[in-house]
């Protein structure tokens, strides 16, 4: 809270010229409401700040450009709210806090604040950087606020944080830094924000700049972010706030990839060394994966004629658990032969409602009819991609779950059609396109680069190694050299 009588007396550049004796008191707010400030204009964000930490005050501070960093030492100082300019937006707000003084420096005009409110304050005026020689007569602080947290994105070069910074670290408040704006980017990030938040998230935490969110959504969001489950690694965000490497294939199936060559504790074994072979190639957080077939394309067309075998949920329960347990993240790939995504997606729907299981869906794999597969290379439209981003990233709301990981399986930009209208704008999901290309090193980095070319805004990429079909396969060095360094890395 504010240094109080101590301080302000320690302020004797000061000076009042009243007409009684009555005292200046400063009172603050009992618990000011946690809020997002605007951070781009520094007036809207003073007057923000102002309305957030103050209930009245019979003395403010009245800033122009010119004498900012002077009326902010004397706001800090003598804990006064500080403003900016002499708009109506200023007046309004003086007038709210009952301000019958303020601190401005010599030569302001204060003619725009209206001849009503104008033409009775009583100003102070700063001559340089010291007021009059006169003694400030008396001001106290009164109130006792909430502990004040001030939560800011060091992403962001924000014109106004450095005042905030200052008015807030006066008030006794925190500052604390949370990259991007995202509290579930990382575990650490939550820490800050439940420290922040302590007992009641509705008030003492204010947010500097857009990349928090709106205002009229912030409580919400702080209350989601304490309650929400983590995923593997921390955190409720996949991508920046964690790289994942992977094993692929289906259990029990040594032939379609890895993790089917040995049992489901060797496998985590397993993928946990290879991550151990990426430990410090990275500044993120590495996380292990296990990418499960789970519905396998077939030469069959089978009982349902669709040519895909689905896996039972029940037989990949165990996994899915064991994985959690491990601090694994699992995703379900999807190989549905004539049948549409969203269809075979909704038989795992229980198994995609666990916060560390996301969903990949393979177009190598999508059948149109009288095809078959490794007779011709399917291929998906962006209007039945996104039929499945709408039904995922619903569910993921509705169960409040983290944000879920979306693979989308690729190595000719033939395999998903309209690809530029795929529909990366929801939050509930990190879509990610795989690169499945494989041989040469030429031939794997041609794969790479073709398939960034007009890719959707917000897509992250993927990378595969096969341990068969690369020659060599790149080794964890060079997979992270490649450029950009993929976010998910799967061996086959």
């Amino acid at each position: 809270m504010f240094a109080g009588a101590a301080a302000v007396a320690a302020a004797a550049a000061l000076t009042a010229c009243t007409e009684d004796d009555a005292q200046l008191q400063v009172e603050l707010a009992a618990a000011p409401g946690s809020t997002v400030l605007p951070g781009e204009d520094l007036a809207p964000t003073l007057l923000a700040l102002s309305s957030t930490l103050f209930e009245a005050a019979d003395i403010a501070a009245l800033a122009t450009e010119e004498s900012l960093t002077d009326l902010l030492a004397v706001s800090t100082e003598a804990g006064l709210p500080l403003l900016l300019g002499t708009d109506e937006a200023v007046a309004e707000e003086l007038s709210r806090l009952g301000a019958r003084t303020v601190v401005t420096a010599a030569g302001t005009d204060l003619g725009d604040l209206g001849e009503d409110l104008g033409d009775d304050l009583e100003v102070i005026e700063l001559e340089g950087e010291e007021a009059d020689d006169d003694p400030l007569r008396s001001v106290t602080v009164a109130g006792h606020p909430a502990p004040l947290a001030l939560l800011v994105d060091p992403e962001l070069e924000l014109p106004a944080q450095s005042a905030v910074t200052a008015i807030v670290q006066a008030a006794g408040g925190s500052v604390s830094e949370i990259p991007g704006g995202d509290l579930g980017r990382s575990g650490e990030s939550l820490e800050t924000a439940a420290s922040a938040a302590g007992d009641d998230p509705a008030t003492g935490v204010v947010a500097l700049g857009e990349s928090f969110g709106p205002a009229e959504a912030w409580t919400d969001t702080l209350q989601a972010a304490l309650t929400m489950p983590q995923l593997p690694g921390g955190g409720h965000t996949v991508f920046p706030g964690r790289r994942m490497i992977a094993v692929y294939g289906s259990p029990d199936v040594p032939s379609l990839g890895v993790l089917g060559e040995q049992g489901l504790e060797e496998t985590i074994t397993r993928v946990q060394d290879l991550v151990a072979e990426y430990e410090g190639l990275a500044e993120e957080p590495l996380v292990p994966a296990f990418e499960i077939i789970t519905t396998m394309a077939s030469s069959d067309p089978g009982g349902d004629g669709d040519y895909s075998s689905e896996r039972a949920p029940e037989l990949l329960r165990e996994w899915v658990d064991a994985a959690g347990e491990a601090g694994i993240y699992v995703v379900l790939d999807l190989q549905p032969g004539t049948t549409d995504f969203l269809t075979q997606a909704k038989l795992y729907e229980d198994l995609l409602t666990e916060p560390h299981v996301g969903l990949a869906l393979d177009p190598e794999w999508r059948l149109s009819a009288g095809q078959k597969h490794m007779a011709q290379i399917g291929s998906v439209s962006a209007a039945e991609v996104n039929e499945t981003v709408t039904w995922l990233a619903d569910l993921t709301a509705e169960n409040a779950l983290p944000q879920k990981l979306l693979i989308l399986h690729q190595f000719s930009r033939s395999m998903i059609t309209d690809r530029q209208d795929v529909d990366t704008s929801r939050p509930e999901l990190a879509i990610t396109l795989h690169a499945d290309g494989h041989g040469v090193a030429g031939d794997k980095l041609g794969t790479w680069n073709s398939l960034q070319q007009d890719l959707p805004e917000g897509i992250f990429m993927a990378w595969k190694n096969f341990y068969d079909e690369d020659s060599p396969m790149f080794t964890p060095e060079q997979t992270y050299e490649v450029e950009p360094r993929p976010w998910f890395v799967s061996y086959q």
